[in-house]
């Protein structure tokens, strides 16, 4: 290697000799065999790259700070091939071993475990604390016609709730289907259906994902999940509906939390109320409730003399965010990794 050398061909020269020794390293199979590579390429006297070490004398000035950044690197990586075969030398090598043989004394790797989803997770509590309540989770088709999506649940033809621009209309059947099918907007659907089988009393929560086409935000997302809740029977008051959302709330969320009921307007219900709860501190809507409106009764076959019922609607995402301090829907679907290893 004597003579002077360029920048360029002195870090040519210095990244063949860490290929060469690399594969060295990986190569020697004892102690005896690694100790001559270590020799042949990091002696301090006779070795490779401390001959290679003299030919930065003969560089340009400039180009020094770049040839020894270069050299210093090499000289890591070869440092950490010699130990990391120092390393494999040093462990014992059995005959089962060596056979391909397994051997159960030998520690395993160790697996990386997921969670649960928080927003699953979130259904999941609240199908438990709910049971306790006397409640039973029924289930639904995704895929609704307009009658258990509407005309069921007292909302008319000219209603902006029916608008194909706020639904997700699908093209089945063709133009000669009498059924206009539709990706439910909402779990209210799985009660007229459970009424339409069940008769009174029903006690039902419902857990299920629904879709609008919203444009993604913080608080928004075009597909999402609801809880729904009800109850009918006799003498079914107002009063039964706030204790049975008091009661879950403060089971869920832990210590003293306040309902607040706000008058709203759904076609479902008759009076309807916007849920608010105070936890900690300040107010969050979580959701609407209200007592089960006489049409909807009466379109199931119910006597609305004889029965009535209250059901709420609120939104899982919102209930996990508020648990977990989330200010963002959409962290909950981007699928990072890093994100959900927290819960």
């Amino acid at each position: 290697m004597a003579g002077a050398v360029g920048l360029a061909e002195f870090l040519s020269r210095v990244d063949a000799l860490r290929q060469e020794a690399v594969a060295a390293f990986h190569a020697a199979s004892d102690t005896e065999s690694l100790e001559k590579a270590r020799i042949a390429y990091l002696g301090a006297k006779s070795g490779r790259l401390r001959a290679l070490q003299k030919n930065l004398a003969g560089l340009d000035r400039a180009d020094k700070p770049q040839a020894g950044q270069g050299f210093n690197r090499v000289k890591r990586d070869l440092d950490a091939a010699l130990e990391a075969a120092s390393k494999r030398i040093a462990q014992p090598v059995t005959a089962e071993r060596s056979a391909g043989i397994f051997d159960p004394t030998v520690p395993g790797k160790q697996l990386s475990l997921g969670t649960i989803h928080p927003v699953t997770q979130t259904m999941l509590d609240v199908a438990e604390i709910m049971g306790r309540l006397g409640f039973t989770v029924a289930e639904g088709p995704e895929v609704e016609d307009e009658w258990h999506n509407f005309g069921a649940l007292n909302i008319p033809r000219s209603h902006p709730a029916r608008d194909p621009l706020d639904n997700f209309y699908l093209a089945v059947g063709g133009k000669s289907s009498p059924r206009q099918m539709l990706l439910r907007s909402q779990t209210s659907t799985v009660q007229i259906r459970v009424m339409e089988r069940t008769r009174p009393p029903v006690r039902i929560i419902s857990l299920g994902r629904v879709y609008r086409p919203d444009t993604a935000d913080a608080t928004h997302y075009p597909m999402f999940h609801q809880i729904e809740g009800l109850l009918v029977d006799q003498r079914v008051t107002m009063a039964d509906l706030k204790s049975v959302l008091r009661l879950f709330a403060m089971s869920y969320f832990g210590g003293d939390v306040h309902i607040r009921f706000r008058p709203s307007f759904f076609p479902f219900t008759e009076p309807s109320v916007e849920v608010d709860m105070s936890w900690h501190e300040g107010w969050i809507e979580m959701g609407g409730a209200g007592m089960v409106d006489p049409h909807v009764l009466q379109a199931v076959g119910y006597d609305p003399e004889d029965v009535t019922g209250f059901a709420f609607g609120l939104g899982v995402e919102r209930i996990c965010m508020r648990r977990y301090g989330l200010t963002d829907i959409r962290h909950l679907y981007e699928n990072d990794v890093r994100f959900l290893q927290q819960f």
